[in-house]
């Protein structure tokens, strides 16, 4: 079940579409981005993901591995984002949340260098 839950979001997430996120989040979610400060609230993490996502023309991830231990998931990925000057970049995160009863999440962290992303 973890591997169709893992694909499941990130398939969301590539969709660059963060009202579809937003659907597999509990209202009170948070969601940190590497060293940036914390969003609370879906509405907060559309904003900022709404954000980030005009910074690039695009994302895809490779899940490499994943793992669940309790009501946590972590997933290794290897992703590759379109830069705004069309040319691919490539990075390795890990994502761990935390998913309530329900199946939505309450707590999302990305752990990732952009630094290719945005190198001139």
């Amino acid at each position: 079940m973890t591997d169709d839950v893992v694909r499941r979001v990130f398939q969301v997430i590539d969709s660059f579409d963060p009202e579809e996120f937003a659907r597999l989040l509990a209202e009170d979610a948070t969601l940190v981005f590497g060293n940036a400060e914390p969003l609370a609230g879906r509405e907060a993490i559309v904003a900022g993901l709404r954000a980030f996502y005009s910074t690039i023309g695009g994302l895809r991830h490779r899940i490499v591995r994943n793992w669940q231990v309790d009501a946590d998931v972590i997933a290794e990925t290897e992703v590759t984002y379109r830069r705004l000057d069309g040319k691919d970049a490539g990075a390795v995160a890990v994502s761990i949340w935390r998913t309530r009863d329900d199946g939505l999440i309450t707590d999302y962290r990305i752990f990732v260098d952009l630094a290719p992303v945005y190198a001139a």
